[in-house]
């Protein structure tokens, strides 16, 4: 296993040794007979409470398969995923979609805002949407974590790139979800507004207790997790404690120089 430099985590929960989500044996396949593809192979893995996890792999390795599946917005083929002690691969539909809804925050690529609404009124819709009123001092403690609170009236079209993310986070801190997974979230940003999502996203851990998993490909947005797995053909083949750019960069690399000799 390729080794990390330690770098300093500061606040919040990061030594918690508290289970969040864990997968048991999940299998993901798509197909049958001579056509079946396997994305995800007796995958076990457990997502530490209050601690920044990201997934990394090449491409086709699983990665977001196996976010997609502990996040419940896909269904295994076999195996068991649990939100804390709830197991959800059992659960209907109906159920699945309340706990989605009430204790998993979601961050995408796509930023995924409303145009017709300002930035507090995004923030807060899921919550009106299932008719829950929002908790004003933790409202606004997101707010001022992730530094909107001069941007609250202005609609998407008015914001930057990254501010428009900024909401995206917002939106999926704000209503104190368990767990939140981001998919690629700083995918559509530049460096700079990059940085700026994942310092928030670190800052969230840390001083908010949150619990964030991250599928990303970019060696320095893994740098900002406390612990990088990695994926290949659907297995979790290593991981990092406390990762650098650099290593992770040297990880990739290994992946990379294995699959040109395999």
């Amino acid at each position: 296993m390729t080794s990390a430099v330690t770098i300093p985590r500061h606040g919040g929960t990061g030594e918690s040794t508290a289970v969040a989500a864990r997968a048991r044996q999940v299998v993901k396949a798509y197909g049958t007979g001579e056509t079946r593809v396997v994305a995800l192979d007796s995958v076990d893995v457990d997502i530490a409470r209050g601690r920044f996890t990201a997934i990394m792999g090449p491409s086709g390795s699983g990665k977001s398969t196996l976010m997609h599946c502990l996040a419940g917005l896909d269904t295994v083929t076999s195996g068991e995923i649990f939100l804390d002690d709830t197991e959800i691969t059992g659960l209907k539909d109906k159920k699945l979609t309340q706990l989605r809804r009430d204790r998993i925050g979601f961050i995408f690529q796509a930023f995924n805002l409303l145009p017709t609404l300002n930035a507090l009124e995004n923030i807060t819709l899921p919550m009106d949407i299932a008719g829950r009123k929002p908790d004003a001092d933790w409202l606004r403690r997101v707010v001022d974590t992730v530094g909107l609170s001069e941007r609250l009236k202005h609609r998407p079209n008015q914001l930057s790139g990254g501010q428009q993310q900024r909401v995206a986070v917002a939106r999926a801190l704000a209503a104190r979800p368990e767990i939140i997974f981001g998919d690629e979230p700083t995918g559509n940003l530049d460096s700079r507004a990059g940085a700026e999502v994942l310092g928030f996203l670190r800052q969230s851990v840390d001083e908010l207790g949150q619990t964030i998993v991250m599928v990303t490909h970019d060696p320095v947005a893994a740098s900002y997790a406390d612990r990088v797995l990695y994926l290949a053909d659907g297995r979790i083949v290593d991981e990092m404690e406390r990762p650098t750019a650099e290593a992770v960069l040297d990880r990739m690399k290994d992946f990379d120089a294995r699959g040109r000799t395999s």
